[in-house]
């Protein structure tokens, strides 16, 4: 059976902070790499046929740091790109665009919802075409919105998804539907 296991990558500062972080390569703190060598013996027995890492330092390291350190780099899990918010908190933005969510709202220089959700399709395309339970190391924001897509929800729908740093989520099927089988665990 094919099954979807997302893990976000550890605690970084700016994680910790609430700061947007796409491009900006931060390294995961001292606990941030203790977590993610918690996850190695939760995930050593699923026998997963492929594993897929963003390519930021920070998911890398948590796949290494899981047991993984030969992850396929795939370009479609990076974080959405927040533009001219990188770094900045979401409170500092609502400072100038009330009620702002990336969820709702441009980001200005970055990426629109309908981009997120083009390249978040080819990863479940090739999950779904995988012949077994693939695990992928991401980020927040876009580990949300592939939940979303893998329901066939449009990405937006990623905003009902709190996901914490260090977890576990399983993506599979009930019959035909896809469902989720455990969320931020």
């Amino acid at each position: 059976m094919n099954e979807l296991w997302m893990v976000r990558h550890g605690r970084t500062e700016w994680s910790a902070a609430g700061k947007h972080t796409s491009h900006t390569d931060v390294p995961l703190l001292p606990e941030g790499e203790e977590v993610a060598r918690s996850l190695k013996s939760r995930l050593a027995d699923v026998g997963f046929v492929q594993v897929l890492t963003s390519p930021r330092l920070r998911a890398r390291r948590t796949a290494e740091l899981a047991g993984f350190p030969d992850a396929t780099v795939e370009e479609d899990l990076v974080e959405w790109d927040y533009g001219a918010y990188e770094g900045v908190t979401t409170k500092e933005i609502r400072e100038t665009v009330p009620g702002w969510t990336v969820w709702s709202h441009p980001v200005p220089g970055g990426e629109t919802s309908t981009e997120v959700q083009e390249r978040l399709d080819r990863v479940v395309r090739r999950v779904r075409e995988a012949d077994g339970p693939t695990l992928v190391f991401g980020h927040g924001h876009a580990l949300r919105a592939l939940a979303a897509r893998w329901l066939d929800l449009p990405v937006t729908e990623g905003q009902h998804f709190q996901l914490d740093t260090a977890t576990v989520s399983v993506l599979g099927w009930e019959h035909e539907a896809p469902t989720i089988r455990r969320w931020n665990a």
